[in-house]
């Protein structure tokens, strides 16, 4: 594939079967070839869109000894802010160039979890920043459990296979900032080549070129989205799960050209996440003589905590 496919979630959630077999097919092969999608008729309306990127712009316009108060030690980056070039991608050193907010769940009857997350961290510069991050939130999960219902369809298997392991899910919301480039980097970019670790990813903020996907002959192909669309890839646990069926495609972020180093960028991915008990042993049906079980068996829980490990945002 040299372009990323599109497809449209009103032909899954119309009721018309012939559209809803339609999409099944669309984005199950295209997550078989490529690993993502460019998805319009999502739940997230313009204004709600609009109103996010004006409070996170404020956001990481405040003093840096301001964003330095949300910054949390002890949990992994998990909840609030995380400082310019604290990350790395899987097997570098250099930080990626940029910072970001994360918000978490919002569980809902279920204090065991409740008592497992980090809670959401306010911001009491902003009084609308996080009310309208917790709508984002929630409208991008519903995207994303649709999604997931017709990618069980795809895999043979019950439709609402995935909603009670997304239910109350470790998802997280993550606004970026990509700030100017001041001087030529020294080997780092935005975000360097990696695979994401949860189950699916919805981006919003996919505009213009910069986000760029490795396809199966190993070119770089660039992934810009139409303003009304978010850009979504499969995960290394839904790969995993999938016995890489589905696949979890590697992407990074370029620096742009010299002339737009004065300019921020900013993106918003949602990285769907299921509970820390789901496991993401290879499923019987993705499993014959042509394709041999390819993972170690392990929980959704431990497999994260080994890639943020890797990220540097744990210690051991």
């Amino acid at each position: 594939m040299s372009v990323v496919p599109s497809v449209d979630l009103t032909d899954f959630t119309s009721g018309d079967k012939r559209r809803k077999e339609k999409f099944i097919k669309e984005i199950g092969n295209a997550f078989e070839e490529i690993g993502f999608v460019a998805l319009s008729g999502h739940f997230l309306s313009e204004k709600l869109v609009t109103e996010l990127y004006d409070e996170i712009k404020k956001f990481f316009n405040l003093p840096q000894k301001t964003k330095d108060s949300y910054e949390i030690e002890g949990i992994g980056g998990q909840r609030g802010y995380t400082s310019f070039g604290k990350e790395h991608a899987k097997g570098r050193k250099e930080g990626d160039l940029k910072e970001f907010w994360h918000f978490g769940q919002y569980v809902e009857n279920n204090p065991k979890l409740k008592a497992e997350y980090p809670d959401n961290v306010v911001v009491k510069e902003l009084p609308n920043f996080n009310r309208i991050g917790k709508e984002t939130y929630k409208m991008l999960e519903k995207t994303a459990k649709y999604v997931l219902r017709a990618l069980a369809l795809h895999l043979e298997l019950k439709e609402n296979y995935f909603d009670e392991y997304i239910k109350n899910g470790n998802s997280i919301l993550r606004p970026i900032h990509y700030p100017p480039i001041t001087s030529e980097p020294k080997n780092a970019v935005r975000a360097a080549a990696h695979g994401d670790i949860n189950l699916i990813t919805l981006l919003m903020g996919a505009h213009g070129r910069g986000l760029q996907v490795k396809n199966h002959k190993g070119e770089w192909i660039d992934a810009i989205a139409r303003p009304d669309q978010l850009m979504i890839n499969v995960g290394d646990m839904l790969s995993r799960l999938t016995n890489n069926k589905l696949k979890s495609t590697i992407h990074q972020v370029v620096n742009p050209p010299k002339e737009q180093w004065g300019t921020s960028r900013y993106s918003i991915p949602f990285f769907m996440h299921p509970i820390s008990e789901m496991s993401l042993n290879c499923l019987e049906e993705c499993i014959d003589q042509d394709h041999p079980k390819g993972f170690d068996d392990i929980t959704a829980g431990a497999f994260l905590n080994e890639r943020l490990i890797e990220l540097g945002l744990v210690k051991k």
